[in-house]
C-alpha cells in the first residue's frame, strides 16, 4: 500500500481571479453564509447590501489602483470567494499599507485555493508597483496564519482592534 501524498506536495489548484461583478455580490453573500466562514469576520452573516457595496468599491479600486479584492473562480468557473489587495481601510492598524486578504466559502477550504489565489495576488500587486503588503489576521485564525506562512510573510506587529480582539499584522516585501 502506498502512503498518501502530503498536501504540501500536491499541485496547486487552478484558480482564476476576476474583478467582481454586480452578480458576485450575490455569490459572495451565498458562499460566505456559514458560521465557520464568518467566525473571524464579525461572527454573523453579512447583509447582501454589504457585499453590493464591497464589490462596487473593489471595481473602483481596480480602476484606480490596478488591484482589488478579486472574485476567485475554480476550474469550473464556480465562485469560491475572494482574494486580492486593497488599501488598509481603517484608522487603526497598518495605516497607509496595502493589505492582502482572502475569504473563501466553507466548501473550498483545505484544498489550496486560498494560497494559490494569494500567490497570484502577490504577482499582480507587484506588477502594479506595490513594494510591500500586509495581511491582518485575527488571533486564533490558524488557517489564515498558515496561508501567510506559505506566502513567506513574517509577523510584524500585534494590534488590538476597536472591538478588543487581537490581530496580527504579517508583512512581506515584494
Amino acid at each position: 500500500m502506498t502512503s498518501p501524498t502530503p498536501s504540501s506536495a500536491a499541485p496547486a489548484p487552478t484558480v482564476r481571479l476576476r474583478v467582481p461583478t454586480e452578480e458576485d455580490a450575490y455569490a459572495w453573500h451565498r458562499v460566505f453564509d456559514h458560521p465557520d466562514v464568518m467566525e473571524f469576520h464579525g461572527g454573523r452573516t453579512a447583509e447582501l447590501s454589504e457585499y453590493e457595496e464591497l464589490t462596487a468599491r473593489q471595481r473602483r479600486h481596480d480602476a484606480e489602483l490596478g488591484f482589488c479584492l478579486w472574485t476567485v473562480l475554480d476550474e469550473h468557473a464556480r465562485v469560491l470567494g475572494f482574494t486580492g489587495a486593497q488599501p488598509w481601510p481603517y484608522e487603526w492598524g497598518p495605516k497607509g499599507a496595502t493589505e492582502i486578504g482572502w475569504r473563501l466559502g466553507r466548501d473550498a477550504w483545505g484544498r489550496g485555493y486560498a494560497t494559490a489565489a494569494a500567490r497570484t495576488t502577490l504577482e499582480r500587486v507587484r506588477a502594479a508597483g506595490v513594494s510591500e503588503v500586509v495581511a491582518m489576521v485575527a488571533a486564533g485564525n490558524e488557517r489564515s496564519i498558515a496561508v501567510t506562512r506559505r506566502l513567506g510573510m513574517e509577523l510584524g506587529e500585534t494590534f488590538t482592534t476597536p472591538t478588543g480582539r487581537t490581530g496580527y499584522c504579517f508583512r512581506l516585501e515584494l
